[in-house]
């Protein structure tokens, strides 16, 4: 028999819950995959017009399979963590190699794909194959938390275990994937991270946190974590009609993006044009037509500054590191780090 608190979950989620998605209710594992992927580190509000946009150019797991990287990319522009976006491609060419362009249906299976963890694979598998898993994001655990009064932190292996247990154990059993969505949704909506509407929640009356006073206390993180600041300056180097960039590599920030000729350095400059320019151009003639003030973009663990300095080259230079020229009209072909887009945006 279902516990209270599944009881009265369900119950709001039937007559109150009127969180609005474009995925809720959808059984096809592709869209849901899909959308759980965009929404890794992303915004609800943000993350609807990405998968209207996927969704219209990669109708189909084997259209996003079949589709150039260059194009993969750029669509993904703006969303951050490249990496989902790469193992996003990867998995469905596995899943069109593998499993002949059919979403596996089994639990370890889905787990095993690329860029799917516990918590992903559970969603998948109850939303499209009514399988019995519970999804733990934070979302649940924060209600799951406050509901029975936990202290353990979420963020670690013994807390990790403690939410996974419990959020197994209230599952409904007959629509399990009704019950995760409604859970996230009630996290979401009632038992917000700050300012929860305690006075209309359902769960009220049997809530830990509620009872006791806690409610801004909980879910408990033992980690605090650890930002630094980074100095990049970008020179746009411009040579009849084309500039010069390149695409960024694994083992850093932005892989497979596009970016600028790039100094990296420790603290800033005061004039970025004493940096390593003239090594750079190796002699070739330049005019600095414009240098920009630092723009930032904040990034999970460290902060980007960066400083764009536009120069005119009198002819060509190799740069190697995989550097080449691109007409000016072809830029917009070409996915940036928003850093750069914030930048080119302001100077159009």
């Amino acid at each position: 028999m279902p516990s209270e608190f599944t009881i009265n979950l369900l119950s709001w989620n039937a007559l109150e819950n009127h969180r609005a998605m474009p995925w809720k209710g959808e059984t096809d594992p592709y869209r849901i995959w899909l959308s759980e992927i965009i929404l890794q580190q992303t915004r609800v509000e943000q993350g609807v017009a990405y998968y209207h946009r996927f969704l219209a150019a990669f109708p189909t797991i084997r259209a996003l399979a079949a589709a150039p990287e260059t194009q993969v990319f750029k669509l993904w522009e703006g969303l951050g963590y490249y990496t989902r976006c790469k193992n996003l491609i990867e998995t469905a060419r596995v899943i069109i190699e593998k499993y002949g362009g059919v979403f596996p249906s089994d639990y370890g299976d889905i787990l095993q794909l690329k860029g799917i963890g516990p918590y992903t694979a559970a969603a998948i598998a109850s939303f499209a194959f009514n399988d019995c898993r519970a999804v733990v994001d934070g979302n649940v655990q924060r209600v799951l938390s406050r509901y029975f009064g936990i202290s353990t932190p979420v963020d670690t292996a013994a807390g990790k275990l403690i939410y996974a247990g419990l959020a197994q154990s209230l599952i409904d059993i007959t629509s399990p994937g009704v019950y995760n969505q409604a859970i996230m949704d009630f996290g979401a909506v009632i038992c917000k991270p700050r300012n929860p509407l305690c006075n209309i929640c359902v769960q009220r009356t049997e809530c830990e946190a509620f009872n006791h006073g806690f409610v801004n206390q909980l879910p408990v993180k033992e980690k605090t974590m650890i930002r630094r600041s980074r100095w990049f300056y970008y020179y746009i180097l411009r040579h009849n009609k084309g500039v010069y960039i390149r695409k960024r590599g694994a083992g850093d920030i932005w892989e497979n993006l596009h970016e600028f000729v790039l100094i990296e350095v420790e603290n800033p400059a005061e004039d970025p044009t004493r940096l390593s320019l003239a090594e750079i151009l190796q002699g070739t003639r330049y005019r600095v037509q414009h240098t920009s003030e630092f723009l930032a973009q904040q990034l999970t663990h460290q902060r980007i500054h960066g400083r764009f300095v536009e120069i005119l080259l009198s002819g060509p230079v190799e740069l190697g590191s995989g550097y080449r020229l691109v007409p000016d009209a072809e830029l917009g072909q070409y996915a940036f780090p928003r850093l750069i887009n914030t930048y080119l945006e302001r100077e159009r």
